[in-house]
């Protein structure tokens, strides 16, 4: 009887040490990426000298009198027709005096992230104008109330390492009145990172002095920025954009960092042929560094190769495709080549229900772009829809999805230990198994991630629970943070000096 009760209780210790959280986290963020290189050096080294040849012979067009003054004076040329020429040494300055490391701070230090080398991490982008509704599981325009729910949702999801707003407020009319509550939403609701875009570079300076109030007074915000902006400074193909290289200036004066993306489409404003896009979209993102070298040598720009592709035969967006996942792995590649902080869009998917095309799509480019390296992976959690739609429960799902891409990129540890010499010794002259030994339980801490709302069970006891699938589980887990997660990270002091400066919604 004793020997029995003396099982029984063993047995219930294991249910709950398995049922704990582990005392190691298996798959944390940050996990090393690059093993996964879609080039040869021989075939980056051809790209990256077609890249320099369009810049050199082609250059750029559309430049701004502001900024053609600073490149001519960094070194660029003028062909006399309207397009500055950007000789390899004056790109090659750009990309040596490149900031290839920093912070992107957040507001809480904890939560800060370095960026550069060989880290991957994943986070938002995006500007959906619909949302998935989690009553009626059908699509809505986005509102101001979402962009505040999915900034308190992601608050509490460890994978998502920064917020950009994912959503648009379709209804926040003017333009203004959207960047402020926009920002806004993401000081009140997490102290992770976060990244916003401005229409307008006016915009900036007033909204800095919000972020100035959150930071504790005038000019603290600059001293450890916790927000950096997603600008498109460039045009494809090989133009610049005058509002958006105004931007690129106020942000600079007030030391916000940047992310310069180049969002170019496949056989739209890039070339169809794979090569020949890396090679077109890798010289404007050249343009975009040599740009920001010429206003302020060093300062802190993520270098966003975005390749993106459209279904040739429609003309639609395809942010789910095999080209995609290549493409963004490739563009990750070249960036780490140069030494550069690399960002890529993945886990776009096409699909507008939760269902297995969104699995798919999301599973394939998101964990190429890790394996590829890729420090800041975009769009990464919560899009569906080819980054039309928002989902809720898509970024539950996405963030235990990314568990799984890091532990994919933690590997395999081997050591002498690990090799187990001595525990198979002791299972085969011993009990026959490997069930309770302390090798197991040493390896079950440290190596296993345990998914919380994937499902393991056996088909009986899962119907027995509902028979729930991946969708409304996930609307369940969105539903409880929603409840409990109501977050104060500005204080009521704060609250009330920035409503008396701004109008907030």
């Amino acid at each position: 009887m004793n020997a029995q009760r003396g099982k029984r209780g063993g047995r219930l210790e294991r249910l709950a040490q398995r049922a704990a959280k582990p005392a190691v986290d298996p798959c944390p963020p940050g996990q090393v990426g690059g093993a996964y290189k879609p080039l040869t050096e021989a075939e980056i080294q051809r790209i990256y000298n077609t890249a320099l040849d369009l810049l050199e012979n082609l250059g750029m067009g559309e430049v701004p009198p502001r900024l053609q003054a600073d490149l001519l004076a960094a070194g660029a040329r003028d062909n006399g027709a309207g397009r500055l020429l950007f000789p390899p040494s004056l790109v090659a300055a750009a990309v040596d005096q490149a900031a290839k490391t920093f912070t992107l701070h957040g507001r809480d230090p904890a939560r800060s992230i370095e960026v550069g080398g060989n880290r991957v991490y994943f986070g938002t982008g995006g500007a959906a104008v619909q949302t998935l509704d989690m009553e009626s599981r059908a699509y809505r325009s986005s509102t101001l109330q979402d962009l505040h729910d999915f900034t308190r949702l992601q608050d509490v999801l460890a994978n998502v390492s920064w917020f950009t707003r994912c959503c648009v407020a379709t209804d926040v009319p003017d333009n203004f009145d959207l960047d402020v509550n926009t920002v806004y939403a993401l000081l009140k609701n997490t102290s992770k990172p976060t990244a916003t875009s401005f229409t307008l570079a006016e915009h900036v300076a007033p909204i800095v002095e919000m972020l100035d109030i959150a930071a504790g007074g005038p000019g603290e915000f600059a001293r450890r920025p916790f927000l950096k902006a997603h600008i498109s400074p460039v045009i494809s193909p090989l133009r610049y954009g005058e509002d958006a290289v105004d931007v690129v200036y106020e942000c600079i004066r007030h030391n916000i960092p940047i992310s310069c993306i180049t969002a170019a489409q496949a056989g739209a404003t890039a070339p169809a042929t794979l090569a020949g896009f890396l090679a077109q979209s890798l010289a404007e993102t050249l343009a975009s560094l040599v740009m920001v070298h010429a206003i302020s040598p060093g300062f802190p720009m993520i270098f966003s190769n975005w390749p993106l592709v459209i279904d040739l035969r429609t003309g639609a967006f395809s942010g789910g495709s095999g080209e995609t996942a290549v493409l963004n792995a490739a563009s990750a590649q070249l960036s780490n080549w140069l030494g550069l902080p690399s960002g890529v869009a993945c886990s776009m998917t096409d699909a507008k229900a939760i269902d297995a095309q969104y699995g798919m799509e999301k599973g394939l480019t998101s964990l190429t772009a890790a394996l590829a390296g890729g420090n800041l992976i975009y769009e990464s959690s919560g899009m569906t829809a080819s980054l039309l739609g928002a989902s809720f429960e898509a970024f539950v799902l996405d963030d235990e999805m990314h568990s799984h891409s890091y532990r994919a990129l933690r590997g395999i540890e081997v050591s002498e230990e690990n090799l187990g010499y001595a525990a198979i010794c002791e299972a085969v002259l011993g009990d026959g198994h490997f069930l309770g030994g302390q090798h197991t339980y040493a390896a079950m801490e440290r190596d296993y991630f345990y998914p919380s709302l994937a499902d393991r069970d056996q088909p009986r006891t899962w119907a027995e629970k509902g028979a729930q699938d991946a969708w409304g589980v996930a609307n369940i887990r969105a539903r409880q943070i929603l409840k409990d997660h109501h977050p104060e990270y500005l204080t009521p002091e704060q609250d009330r000096e920035i409503r008396a400066r701004f109008r907030i919604l």
